[in-house]
């Protein structure tokens, strides 16, 4: 066991007389040494019931033959951060985590490891980790929050409903008092944000790739299921050691095609293009931006999941989960291991009822195509991204007027004041990973121009990238970014601007000539962090279309 290089022979005698001042009895060395890395934090909703399934994990380690040592992970909440210099934070903390999980477990020679997960950025930046290592590993995603219920017994959604209920109110639709009800019940406890936004899609694509148990990804955090499903994975770890059943034999080619398959049927979260391509990468998985599209035209939208639809966590949970979703694909799944023993297609023949009202068969679908386009024109030619299952059919082609930004904040304010209009295009560039830094989200606005009642009207395009909760004609993604040069760049503001994603064409209907002029007279802006780590992740991160990895030159 790698454990044998802190635990054997002579020279070992002080590494052993530090295990032992941990507590460690003479009689454990010899069994598998089980990290556990908790991203267990008081700031994160999705996170703050982890306490007890560290409990479960550890007692399921020990009962598998293991032994355990806890180590924290940090965690950023996404809906915390949005709107303030914090969301500059988000993204890059995945590559922290990945860091820190690879640091440790190298440093202290841990034969496995358990990932103990919930929301956004730690659970890729963990899966990055799991990759890289190469040691076995098992991932438990803490599950996501109940619907919260108001008083009138509508079923309330964290993000979709809150960040909407702003504009709402500011443009009249609701009063003090309907605010007041939506802030009180959004969140009614712990859990992921309970519709399919970053980090349930997530948890989702984890389950389907392999590297979590059964209904993992769909468990609600407050279900005794949940602890269950940690214990069996801590006593699951030791297994994977003594079999020597490492990440890489999972994450297959195959395994990612499944996992964009299952994303594309539930129209989940646009970020796990990024994160997918970043976790193939330290995988040495050959993952193109195009794939997503080309298996998109080919995997028909077949369930209608909040934000954009109406079935939250609990109902998809109930209706058969991550299993049936894959045995309602049918042979579109490929046939992969997972962690547990059954293979991807054992799984879904497991599953003997599915709710055809949550998740449809392929005969019945929503739509034809899955959730997410992959766009490509003179504005975006390493590509763009669109969850097009939020998209209304009114607006899947649009001509508008360009309207730039060059930060977030600046395009907020113009929206809440009322100055964006019917047939504008709003256009919020050097958000990317270097001219962000760290490509923050842009819930606020789109959520803000769907709260005054302009998703129907008006188009946002950006180099950054957008919540789970957006929906609307909002593009995101567009590579290359501005603060590299990229075309998003040379747009003027009373530019008109073409999207067109059913021809999967995102176009600014300006001359060549014009451009090139534009282009020569171009300068890169100067840095807005210019202290701190972000100004080193600033220098390596890449546009989106690589996943927005980290580069060592």
């Amino acid at each position: 066991m790698r454990s044998d290089m802190i635990t054997e022979g002579l020279e070992r005698t002080p590494h052993r007389a530090l295990l032992k001042g941990t507590g460690v009895p003479q009689n454990q060395m010899n069994k598998p040494f089980i990290g556990v890395a908790t991203s267990f934090t008081d700031l994160i909703p999705g996170h703050v019931g982890m306490r007890d399934l560290e409990r479960f994990i550890e007692k399921g380690v020990h009962s598998g033959g293991g032994y355990s040592f806890f180590f924290g992970i940090p965690g950023v909440c996404d809906g915390m951060a949005m709107g303030h210099k914090g969301m500059h934070y988000s993204l890059p903390t995945r590559e922290l985590i990945a860091d820190m999980v690879e640091s440790v477990a190298e440093a202290h020679r841990l034969d496995g490891l358990v990932l103990l997960t919930n929301c956004d950025k730690i659970t890729p930046g963990m899966l990055m980790a799991a990759a890289r290592l190469n040691i076995p590993c098992i991932v438990v995603t803490a599950g996501p929050m109940m619907s919260g219920r108001g008083s009138s017994g509508r079923k309330y959604s964290f993000v979709s409903d809150t960040f909407e209920a702003m504009a709402r109110y500011k443009a009249g639709v609701i009063n003090d008092k309907e605010l007041q009800v939506c802030e009180d019940n959004a969140c009614p406890g712990m859990g992921s944000c309970q519709g399919l936004f970053t980090a349930n899609t997530m948890a989702i694509l984890t389950e389907t790739m392999g590297m979590s148990l059964p209904r993992c990804g769909t468990a609600l955090a407050v279900s005794a299921l949940k602890r269950r499903i940690a214990f069996a994975s801590g006593e699951k770890i030791v297994e994977l050691v003594q079999k020597d059943v490492k990440p890489r034999d999972i994450l297959t080619r195959e395994a990612f095609e499944n996992a964009i398959r299952v994303d594309l049927a539930l129209g989940g979260s646009s970020n796990t293009v990024l994160h997918l391509l970043a976790i193939a990468h330290e995988a040495g998985v050959e993952l193109p931006l195009e794939l997503f599209d080309e298996l998109g035209k080919d995997t028909p939208q077949l369930a209608s999941m909040n934000p954009a639809g109406e079935h939250f966590m609990e109902d998809l949970d109930i209706a058969g989960g991550v299993s049936g979703v894959m045995k309602q694909l049918g042979d579109k799944i490929h046939d992969t291991p997972t962690l547990f023993g059954l293979t991807t297609h054992q799984l879904a023949e497991s599953i003997q009822n599915v709710d055809e009202e949550v998740i449809r068969p392929l005969g019945n679908a929503i739509k034809k195509e899955g959730g997410i386009a992959i766009l490509s024109g003179n504005i975006a030619p390493k590509g763009a991204v669109v969850k097009q299952s939020g998209v209304s059919a009114a607006m899947m082609t649009f001509e508008g007027v360009a309207r730039c930004f060059d930060a977030e904040e600046l395009a907020m304010a113009a929206i809440m004041e009322g100055k964006i209009t019917s047939g504008d295009c709003v256009v919020i560039r050097y958000e990317g990973p270097k001219g962000g830094p760290g490509m923050r989200e842009m819930l606020a606005p789109t959520a803000a121009i769907m709260g005054m009642g302009l998703g129907d009207s008006v188009a946002l395009i950006t180099d950054g990238r957008f919540s789970g909760g957006t929906r609307g004609p909002c593009i995101g993604h567009i590579s290359p970014e501005a603060a590299e040069g990229g075309p998003i760049a040379l747009v003027e503001d009373g530019d008109r601007i073409s999207l067109d994603i059913p021809n999967r064409r995102l176009e600014l209907l300006v001359d060549e000539t014009t451009l090139a002029t534009r282009r020569a007279g171009w300068k890169a802006p100067k840095p807005k962090i210019k202290g701190g780590w972000l100004a080193r992740y600033a220098k390596v991160g890449t546009s989106a279309h690589t996943g927005a990895i980290t580069t060592a030159d």
